[in-house]
């Protein structure tokens, strides 16, 4: 089988796109990105890791907080520069704010409202807000 190779030199920073997708429920999660590093560890260990842009380093999702994003499944798109990971959440949460989601805001209307609830209070994990 032939190890897929991914398109990290069509971005000036060599990062590209990562979905993280609810494997069973197809909820949409977050988005982060990925550099070589991050897809090598994620298809080494199973789970999820992407490059943090805030803190120019590699970045095991769940380090922290320890809310990891288990792998199931990784779609790639046509031309090999976003990947899809189909996760099983850790922890119930995936936003560093606390919500299950980061896509916890919705626009309707012309206004901004919150969706869904916090799973954690991010002062106590991360000792910030």
């Amino acid at each position: 089988m032939k190890t897929l190779q991914l398109c990290f030199d069509k971005s000036e920073s060599g990062l590209l796109p990562a979905i993280a997708q609810e494997y069973e429920s197809g909820e949409v999660l977050m988005l982060a990105y990925i550099n070589k590093l991050a897809w090598e560890k994620t298809l080494e260990t199973g789970k999820a890791h992407y490059w943090s842009r805030s803190r120019n380093k590699l970045w095991l999702k769940g380090e922290s907080s320890g809310h990891v994003q288990m792998i199931h499944e990784i779609l790639v798109d046509c031309d090999a520069d976003t990947v899809i990971f189909k996760v099983e959440q850790l922890g119930g949460a995936a936003c560093h704010t606390g919500h299950r989601s980061c896509f916890f805001r919705r626009l309707a209307g012309g206004e901004l409202s919150q969706v869904g609830t916090k799973i954690f209070d991010p002062q106590e994990v991360y000792g910030k807000k």
